[in-house]
């Protein structure tokens, strides 16, 4: 089965919402390590395409939903690709977005919608403007602004992509924690339609080894086939774009979640988008951490095809804090 967009004005989230499985990511029993194209993977990517299926309550404004899982707060990600869903449904189609800049202000809360407001900052010959906040309980918990162009000719150049094995060569993040305990309960609670294949040791890994320099890189795509709307790639690729970028800062201290008394937020997430892609084929994902100080660590990413092309670029900073250590982990 192949993921599809509701027509333009249609929304998924009527009805029983215990039927939509859109608010639903599947949870594949990590015994099977089969082929991604399983009917499980393309369940979990279906999930995530309603899940980014705004509904639209207003003019300018949007509800969305998160999926039933065991978090304490929503996920980054989500939040920032739901945002960039709203702004895009105020865009005409042929402006792509090319960079956005966002704030995490407050922890989101899972068990309520999330109220996306599109403020229409500029509409300009070839670059459209669009600010979006996202309310929950009358406050505001994330802000973001994108910019999108009309597609121009221009100059163009780019760095060269590190080397890398091939994806297929490579484990799965199941296979890859399959002797930890730490790690997979930590993963288990992380969204499931990302095909994740760690080139470098992830942090729970590299905790027995101590701290370590240098790049981080992981191979991800969409476990499944994505509709052809370039936003919805786009929006997935966000998406995704949180979930390993702080592993760069924690690498360099030997620290790993569950393992170590941590405490994790996200502050800030910018993107460019260089140049197009599918967010459901194999992306290289590269990043380092500069910079790490006043309990916040700064990390860089860059996402390559496997050709080759520098597709898209990532900074953020996140708040990142040490407690004392335990007896067990002294």
């Amino acid at each position: 089965m192949t993921s599809e967009l509701p027509p333009r004005g249609v929304s998924r989230h009527s009805g029983n919402e215990s039927e939509d499985i859109g608010t639903d990511f599947a949870t594949p029993d990590t015994s099977d390590t089969s082929a991604r194209g399983s009917d499980l993977g393309q369940l979990a990517v279906d999930g995530l395409v309603r899940l980014l299926d705004l509904e639209q309550i207003e003019q300018d404004i949007y509800r969305g939903v998160s999926p039933k899982a065991r978090w304490q707060r929503v996920y980054g990600g989500q939040v920032a690709g739901q945002a960039l869903v709203a702004a895009g449904r105020t865009v005409p189609a042929d402006r792509q977005v090319h960079s956005l800049h966002s704030y995490f202000i407050r922890p989101g809360d899972p068990a309520v919608p999330i109220i996306y407001e599109v403020d229409r900052v500029r509409d300009g010959r070839s670059f459209t403007t669009r600010r979006v906040v996202a309310v929950q309980h009358g406050k505001a918990i994330f802000s973001l602004s994108a910019s999108f162009q009309l597609d121009q000719p221009g100059i163009d150049h780019q760095s060269d992509m590190p080397d890398a094995p091939a994806p297929e060569s490579l484990p799965t993040l199941e296979q890859r924690y399959a002797d930890s305990p730490e790690a997979a309960a930590f993963f288990r609670l992380l969204p499931r339609p990302i095909d994740l294949r760690y080139v470098d040791d992830p942090p729970w890994q590299q905790h027995a080894h101590g701290p370590r320099t240098g790049l981080t890189r992981v191979w991800m795509r969409a476990d499944g086939r994505l509709p052809d709307e370039p936003l919805l790639h786009v929006c997935v690729l966000t998406f995704a774009s949180d979930m390993t970028l702080l592993d760069s800062v924690l690498v360099r201290h030997g620290l790993a979640p569950g393992m170590d008394p941590l405490s994790m937020a996200s502050l800030d997430h910018a993107m460019w988008f260089q140049r197009p892609f599918r967010a459901d084929e194999w992306l290289l994902y590269v990043s380092q951490s500069p910079s790490a100080s006043g309990s916040r660590g700064l990390a860089t990413g860059r996402f390559f095809s496997q050709d080759g092309r520098h597709l898209a670029s990532v900074v953020q900073e996140g708040m990142i804090r040490v407690g004392e250590p335990t007896a067990s982990s002294a």
